[in-house]
């Protein structure tokens, strides 16, 4: 035995110092519920050659495992953690309040430098709710396609309708609820 003792699942997760960057944050159940209702609009028309995840590990390099919030891929390495990042056609971040300016654009930076075609935000924090669909461009950075508070409808990574008001009213319903 090396002196340390085993870490009980009551004391929490554990911290690594390896001084890679993994995503710290614990969601609420709003942030949650918003991920596994854009979740349902992605698997609605995927195609077999593909699924959808939450919150799943994606392997960039030996300093980078982020992890999206929802992200769709090729199926083919699902069965390990971290996946590598080359097998994800679109990652989905969604804005919380501890989420901030900085981490939407590093991620971005990590996401567009590996090669991630498609990325969306979703920010439900103002009275409507918003999603920007971003596309890698010719110099392998993201530009702008979609900002709406719309109706959102993308062909992709494949046909994909995104119902932003009637989010926006379950969100503000469930925070009715919290706050109530």
């Amino acid at each position: 035995m090396d002196g340390r003792r085993p870490r009980r699942a009551a004391e929490g997760p554990s911290v690594r110092t390896d001084q890679r960057k993994v995503d710290p944050a614990v969601p609420t159940h709003l942030h949650q519920d918003l991920c596994v209702e854009i979740l349902l609009a992605l698997r609605a028309n995927c195609p077999p050659e593909y699924v959808v995840s939450i919150d799943l590990s994606m392997k960039v390099n030996r300093r980078n495992e982020p992890r999206p919030d929802v992200v769709a891929l090729r199926p083919d390495h699902v069965a390990r953690s971290p996946v590598p990042v080359e097998d994800a056609v679109l990652a989905v971040e969604v804005v919380s309040p501890d989420f901030t300016f900085r981490d939407m654009y590093d991620k971005a930076r990590v996401y567009a430098h590996a090669g991630v075609p498609t990325y969306w935000v979703v920010d439900p924090l103002h009275e409507r709710m918003t999603l920007t669909e971003m596309v890698l461009g010719p110099a392998g950075e993201y530009e702008p396609a979609v900002h709406t508070d719309d109706v959102f409808s993308t062909e992709r990574p494949w046909k994909v309708t995104v119902d932003l008001p009637a989010l926006t009213a379950r969100w503000a319903g469930l925070r009715g609820h919290a706050e109530g």
